[in-house]
């Protein structure tokens, strides 16, 4: 028996599973190999959540232990509607995915429960909408997160989450253009009304220097 058990031993240290692999589970007092299948769902987990990683411009990594199915259900859409993906996510493959790159360092967080919200595009829209729910709800908050592939401090999510969204960005930058572009248009109507280049010309010029 004892040797049975040293020979499956030494077999799990040449089955591999990426770097590294759950090889063999407890059952009724006797260790089984995972099936096939098995293996070939983890891989995909892991492969998924490496390419989540790789595409992301911003993430942010949460316990969300204590969540109701209904407030999930809330946080979900409004992430969902903002761009940002969000999944719940076993602590080991999360170790599987980010191991030999620099979110590695988010190591000592992974454990208790775990969920990974993601942005491919937006660098505020993550931390944003889940401080603004850890604030709201004791039990959930938040364990870490990285900008651009690099891991980031608490103090620098919060301050992210206290940015302007993409969102008013994008209103702020439309209203700076609005009142230039408010004086052209009359300009060019005032073009058409008199119809007459020589009679328009000061109104035109008049909008070139507002």
């Amino acid at each position: 028996m004892c040797l049975t058990l040293y020979f499956m031993f030494r077999l799990c240290s040449f089955v591999g599973f990426g770097e590294r692999v759950i090889l063999f589970f407890q059952k009724a007092g006797e260790f089984i190999l995972p099936n096939a299948k098995v293996l070939e769902e983890k891989k995909a987990q892991v492969a998924a959540l490496k390419e989540k990683f790789a595409g992301a411009v911003a993430g942010v990594i949460v316990d969300y232990k204590g969540t109701t199915v209904e407030d999930d259900t809330k946080l979900r859409k409004e992430l969902r509607e903002a761009g940002v993906e969000y999944s719940v996510a076993k602590n080991t493959l999360i170790r599987l995915a980010i191991d030999g790159t620099a979110l590695a360092a988010m190591d000592d967080i992974l454990n208790g429960t775990t969920a990974v919200a993601t942005s491919s595009a937006d660098y505020v829209a993550a931390a944003k909408i889940l401080s603004k729910f850890a604030e709201s709800h004791e039990n959930f908050t938040i364990k870490s997160g990285f900008l651009d592939g690099e891991v980031i401090s608490l103090e620098k999510i919060e301050s992210l989450a206290k940015l302007p969204s993409k969102e008013q960005l994008l209103t702020s930058v439309a209203f700076a253009f609005q009142a230039p572009m408010a004086s052209f248009a009359r300009a060019i109507k005032a073009i058409v009304d008199k119809n007459g280049e020589g009679e328009a010309a000061p109104a035109a010029e008049e909008a070139a220097a507002e």
